[in-house]
């Protein structure tokens, strides 16, 4: 691949990394190692694989299986991620308390990566917004966060320049930053052809952008986790020497073993951690962890008048029977789609509601039809799902795997009604049992179709 490779790209790395050149070179040739990260809220035991060493439920798999064919995947049992940004994870536990009730900001979240990380290490008490500026992208990124199953998550669709409303409200706000992407280049062709010496420029200047546009909305002692997927100085080290000469900052520090191969960046006050393939066991990857210490005055969001719907008595009675704590949710109607999330954030849910453009928040949990209830998609996958209330229908890989593909499945005519369908008694979708077939319920927008 070395022979391959931009020319100007092979020049400058070859000066950055000096006498490494060619150990480098030789890695970048070699195939990508799989990691995968579980989900705390939905395993009890990870299986007998090799840890990553910088997170906490993040394993190597010593081969890449069909994901697409594994119904835990489709669960939100784990995600698929690339082991070097798992370093997120140990990069904030060192630098802030989550046990304490948190505000933080995913802005260029889509898939979902760190996202589902972030949602995994927040307490209950906290609330994740998650942004992502394509509209499909989005998507995407709230199919992905409905399968983790926490509640306190906000999906939105905004420009960063939309946060500057929200002056001091977040705790952490971690900016992964739309890069040329030299870190993905053997796992991904396409950014080797996209790559060039003017988007290199491009990219500089569009995440010094970014930064100056969320830096408002970050409090005063909060935590700005800025990262890339690339190598270049111009995307990383020149861009945290901007951010020092703009603002009154503090780069932080973590400790890392020598084992890790991770690389400690301190140039001049600035501190950060490159990744590079011939050292770990991981992509291209750079992060640096940025403590603001200016002050800004902070937006306080004040309760306001609640203009939401609200669910019927009776259709309440039967919701309460759905979830667990179900005291401690704020359920709201629209049309005829109910939904919960906190109570403690309905004050920020209706300020994001009408001030950004929401793809979701909290949890989708039914429709109501003559108030009679259609339990919807998200529900399933919910940790605030009540399971014992339905009948369940764990099914063998095959039928499982039809459930998915969204096919017709047999009916012995029991268990009729709403089941949850299981696999390896984890939670896959809902099933309206008939007499005579079963209707699937699984969403026609999520079914595979690998055979």
């Amino acid at each position: 691949m070395s022979d391959t490779l931009p020319a100007a790209f092979a020049q400058t790395m070859q000066q950055q990394l000096g006498s490494n050149w060619k150990q480098f070179a030789e890695a970048i040739q070699k195939p990508s190692p799989i990691s995968i990260r579980f989900n705390p809220s939905k395993i009890e035991s990870v299986p007998n694989l090799k840890p990553i060493p910088w997170t906490s439920l993040g394993f190597y798999l010593s081969e890449r299986p069909l994901f697409t064919l594994d119904p835990l995947f489709h669960a939100g049992t784990y995600y698929v991620q690339e082991a070097s940004s798992m370093f997120i994870e140990h990069a904030l536990k060192k630098n802030v308390d989550f046990q304490k009730r948190l505000n933080v900001l995913d802005l260029c979240a889509a898939p979902g990566g760190k996202s589902t990380l972030l949602a995994s290490l927040i307490n209950e008490n906290s609330l994740l917004i998650s942004n992502e500026v394509i509209r499909s992208r989005a998507s995407i990124l709230a199919e992905n966060l409905q399968k983790w199953g926490n509640d306190n998550i906000v999906v939105t669709n905004n420009d960063p320049e939309d946060f500057q409303t929200l002056n001091g409200f977040f705790d952490v706000i971690v900016v992964d930053a739309p890069c040329s992407g030299e870190g993905l280049f053997r796992k991904d062709p396409d950014a080797m052809k996209e790559w060039s010496e003017e988007n290199v420029d491009l990219c500089s200047k569009r995440q010094r952008r970014i930064v100056a546009d969320i830096w408002p909305a970050l409090k005063q002692d909060g935590i700005l986790i800025y990262s890339t997927c690339t190598y270049n100085r111009l995307e990383n080290e020149e861009n945290l020497q901007w951010i020092k000469n703009e603002h009154d900052v503090e780069f932080l520090a973590v400790d890392t073993d020598s084992s890790w191969g991770v690389q400690e960046i301190i140039e001049d006050k600035v501190k950060g951690y490159r990744f590079y393939p011939h050292k770990v066991a991981g992509e291209g990857f750079f992060m640096s962890i940025i403590r603001k210490k200016e002050s800004e005055d902070t937006t306080k969001i004040k309760a306001s008048k609640n203009t939401f719907g609200t669910p019927t008595k009776k259709v309440m009675d039967s919701l309460v029977k759905w979830i667990r704590h179900a005291e401690e949710k704020q359920f709201i109607q629209r049309d005829e789609l109910i939904q919960f999330f906190p109570k403690a954030f309905t004050d920020e849910i209706a300020f994001f509601s009408k001030n950004f453009k929401l793809v979701i928040a909290g949890t989708f949990t039914a429709n109501v039809k003559q108030e009679k209830l259609i339990p919807e998609h998200a529900l399933a996958m919910s940790n605030a799902l009540n399971g014992d209330h339905f009948g369940k229908i764990d099914m063998p890989l095959d039928q499982a795997l039809k459930y998915l593909r969204k096919e017709t499945l047999p009916s012995d005519g029991s268990n009729l009604g709403f089941n949850l369908i299981t696999y390896q008694h984890t939670p896959l979708g809902w099933a309206n049992v008939l007499s005579n077939r079963i209707n699937n319920l699984y969403p026609a927008e999520w079914r595979i179709r690998m055979k």
